[in-house]
């Protein structure tokens, strides 16, 4: 034991000795100008490295340099500048004085992907023809080294004529086997916007036939959204897929997709084309769908009250004006496809949802939008315009025999009638929000009412009450049943006002015609029924009467208080009147004609 504890320390010292006698005899800063020559050998950019190289023996044998530049042919501005750079070399290599290193490590790095940074032509170069196609480049940049270490270093991303992304806290690990298989792993976040993104990735890549094809595959991302716009909760969530790069045709594809968004979960497959017109199409299944919690404008039941679970900027942001001029959809073509399962929006079960819609330039066909709510169905086909600075959106509602209440209850208006809704109409108006809706939209509808019961009231009680208050010569004993089976009419909206016209219900030995308003901005309304009950008992005459005489009942007044008018003295007293005349011209017709008999007649009949 002793003789082996003896020789690994001789090795131990030897090894040592040797790596002191070569960091002695071979001096770093004899490299610089092969690896400046190799740089620019295998992919035209220019490496600077400033200040003296120096040797750092453990835990690694590397070369520490300063401050160190990398600048693509042609670009004003490097792409790549770092503080301080390390390159773990190996030793073997160096006792022949050749450097081959395993590994390169940045730190405090700025990585621009940005215009400027990027390889430009000669300014003398020569035009080709400009119905000639550019060939595929046999060469590109080429990472030859087995890894990559880039720590607390920032990425400035930007396309042309578009804003900067700053990656803050940019970690980045790359490594490589000789078959240009190479393992990332890669953590960031972004603020932009008074919006913060967390990101965190791990994922593989093959480069062996770069630049004509890459491969890969996503094996986790991991990101946290938060701030502005966004719910208060923030986004959480992970995504997975496997991709693949064609370089010569410029298109990408992805499969197997898999992300989840807070409590969404959602699976399926992309594909596009980056060739001006960028072409992107999207194919995705949700088996859960909670729209509830990742839209910041929804409205979520919390003890008993609508509250808007909203993510609010500070009081001393100026808040930004709505602009369509610089979206993303106004710069390609997009073909998007969503089937789920379940989905939650403002509170309402949706079932089966489908969506199709298509974006051409910034013109948006909703060619479907549609599903179950409750034992119901609805579809909202429509177009939304953001080629101009406001939206425009057209939608043709279809609704059948969807619940009224729990709709009225996520359109944040009174839950004050009950039934079953079926409608069928066309509404158009500025900007895409409920709050635009009510307030500047238009449109008209055709609706029909099923079992339709007013919360607040009850008309046929109403009625038979104030009938009998008025006259002890006819009762009713029916039953008060609130229900009206049916009610159809037409509905115009006009900013915010939704007029109601040629209403006619029925129900019970009831039936009804009027119309009138509901203000929803002032939250308003005011409306006219004529309401005809039967099952009268009593006077024979009077209950004929009531049974073909509609009562005026009007509803007036705010939401929240509202009151109603029920004259029903004045129609019995008008339906006096004409028995009263009816009798009186049945007397004179039995009387002698005279002047008398006929100025009374006159009086009578005008």
């Amino acid at each position: 034991m002793r003789r082996v504890i003896t020789t690994l320390a001789i090795l131990f010292v030897v090894v040592v000795a040797g790596m002191t006698a070569l960091v002695l005899l071979v001096n770093p800063n004899d490299f610089r100008a092969y690896m400046v020559r190799q740089v620019e050998q295998r992919s035209g950019y220019q490496l600077q490295v400033s200040g003296n190289l120096r040797w750092h023996v453990w835990p690694k044998l590397s070369i520490l340099a300063g401050r160190m530049s990398l600048t693509a042919p042609g670009a004003p501005e490097p792409m790549v500048t770092a503080e301080n750079m390390r390159l773990d070399v190996d030793l073997l290599p160096l006792l022949s004085h050749q450097l081959s290193v395993s590994q390169v490590m940045l730190k405090n790095a700025v990585i621009r992907a940005t215009p400027e940074s990027a390889a430009r032509k000669p300014q003398n170069a020569p035009v080709g023809p400009q119905d000639s196609e550019t060939a595929s480049p046999e060469s590109g940049w080429t990472f030859d080294i087995g890894q990559l270490n880039v720590s607390d270093s920032l990425l400035i991303w930007q396309q042309p004529g578009g804003d900067e992304i700053h990656f803050r806290d940019l970690n980045l690990s790359l490594e490589q086997n000789s078959r240009k298989q190479a393992a990332i792993e890669l953590s960031s976040r972004i603020s932009r916007n008074q919006r913060n993104a967390d990101l965190s990735l791990k994922g593989q890549l093959n480069a062996a036939n770069y630049p004509h094809q890459l491969t890969g595959e996503l094996e986790q991302l991991n990101y946290t959204l938060s701030g502005a716009g966004l719910p208060a909760q923030g986004i959480k969530g992970q995504l997975s897929l496997k991709g693949e790069w064609s370089g010569d045709t410029q298109r990408f594809r992805f499969s197997q997709l898999q992300l989840s968004a807070n409590d969404s979960a959602l699976q399926g497959s992309a594909e596009g084309s980056l060739k001006a017109p960028q072409t992107y199409a999207l194919n995705l299944h949700a088996s859960e769908l909670n729209l509830d919690n990742l839209l910041s404008n929804t409205v979520v039941q919390q003890t008993g009250e609508q509250r808007a679970n909203v993510a609010q900027a500070p009081v001393i942001a100026e808040p930004r004006a709505r602009n369509n001029e610089d979206s993303l959809l106004n710069g390609m073509n997009l073909a998007l496809t969503l089937a789920a399962d379940h989905a939650a929006w403002r509170g309402l079960a949706l079932n089966n949802l489908q969506l199709a819609a298509n974006s051409q330039r910034g013109l948006i066909t909703l060619s479907t939008l549609q599903g179950q709510l409750g034992a119901g169905h609805f579809s909202l086909p429509g177009t939304i315009d953001i080629r101009r600075p406001v939206t425009h959106v057209t939608l043709q509602p279809q609704l059948s025999e969807i619940a009224l209440q729990p709709l009225l209850k996520a359109l944040a208006l009174p839950e004050s009638v009950q039934g079953t809704l079926s409608l069928s109409g066309q509404l158009t108006g500025d900007e895409l929000s409920l709050e635009a809706a009510q307030r500047q939209w238009q449109g008209s509808a055709e609706m029909q009412l099923k079992n339709v019961q007013l919360t607040q009231f009850n008309l046929q009680q109403l009625v038979r009450r104030a009938v009998e208050r008025a006259s002890n010569r006819v009762s009713s004993d029916e039953p008060n049943e609130q229900s009206i089976q049916q009610l159809a009419g037409h509905a115009n909206l006009n900013q915010g006002v939704v007029t109601f016209n040629q209403l006619n219900g029925n129900g019970n030995r009831l039936s009804l015609q009027g119309g009138g308003q509901v203000n929803l901005t002032q939250r308003a309304l005011d409306v006219t029924l004529g309401v005809t009950l039967g099952g009268w008992k009593g006077d024979e005459k009077l209950v004929a009467a009531l049974s073909q005489q509609a009562i005026p009942l009007r509803l007036y007044g705010s939401w929240d208080d509202v009151q109603y008018s029920l004259p029903v003295d004045q129609v019995l007293r008008q339906q006096l009147q004409d028995e009263a005349k009816s009798r009186l011209n049945q007397w004179l017709d039995r009387q002698p004609q005279n002047n008398k008999t006929d100025d009374l007649k006159k009086l009578l009949r005008p």
